[in-house]
């Protein structure tokens, strides 16, 4: 279920696809950041609470997008309306998408637009990549009655060890054809885990990216560099004919 869209460009940039939850304050900060990027096409919100968005948040995001933009033309923009509430949400194929770059966002991250045009940059030259800011480590640790385990560690496992091997989606660049796997390629038994958790719905993103391709993710920095891997090693779903089916540890 959607609203209607606002806007007409024909978009050559990036959507940014803004993901929220009870959080109206932060959501109307972000909307009117990412809308004065000069890079931005369209921003949809990805809403999932069990009321739908009220008029006056409509019209007040509809008059923030329209002043916030440094374009002639300006972005699109439209609530993307669920009606459950499923972290699997924020990774639903979106039909009319001008755009084949989606920049994903929590509510709660602004990236600065200059940072943002040098991340975009980077995945025009990379686009069937994850570019993003916020890289994660996972290692292998154990392996125990024929099982294999790893760990998962946040930033500080980043700065500690001095490599990453995946960025999450709350603040990265993907293309728009990985909504439509992560929805109908993915392992129903993942879908279902992400849904009874309700987290890792990032890490699943990740490494279905990095399955497809079988090339690892760029971390672009703060300071608008980028930090290309030289060695790399992840585990992913792989595909056995057309279906993914089960974890495996793939060397690049």
């Amino acid at each position: 279920m959607t609203l209607p869209v606002l806007g007409l460009m024909q978009g050559a940039g990036y959507t940014v696809l803004i993901n929220t939850w009870q959080r109206n304050p932060l959501l109307k900060q972000a909307v009117a950041h990412y809308a004065s990027c000069s890079g931005t096409d369209a921003v949809h919100v990805v809403w999932s609470e069990s009321d739908p968005p009220s008029e006056s948040l409509i019209a007040y995001l509809k008059k923030i997008v329209l002043s916030k933009s440094q374009s002639a033309h300006k972005p699109n923009f439209r609530f993307d309306l669920n009606e459950e509430d499923y972290v699997n949400n924020r990774f639903k194929p979106i039909a009319d998408l001008r755009t084949e770059a989606i920049f994903s966002v929590d509510d709660d991250v602004i990236v600065p637009c200059s940072t943002m045009e040098f991340a975009f940059s980077v995945w025009q030259s990379a686009s069937n990549t994850m570019v993003g800011f916020v890289p994660r480590m996972h290692w292998l640790d154990e392996e125990k009655d024929g099982s294999t385990y790893y760990k998962y560690g946040g930033w500080w496992s980043v700065w500690w060890m001095g490599t990453y091997s995946m960025v999450l989606s709350k603040a990265a660049f993907f293309h728009k054809k990985y909504l439509d796997l992560y929805a109908h390629k993915m392992p129903s038994s993942i879908h279902d885990y992400v849904i009874s958790e309700r987290n890792c719905e990032e890490i699943a993103m990740s490494l279905l990216v990095a399955n497809a391709t079988r090339a690892p993710p760029i971390w672009v920095q703060e300071n608008g560099t980028c930090e290309p891997l030289e060695e790399w090693k992840a585990f992913a779903w792989y595909y056995e004919g057309n279906n993914m089916t089960e974890l495996a540890l793939l060397d690049d």
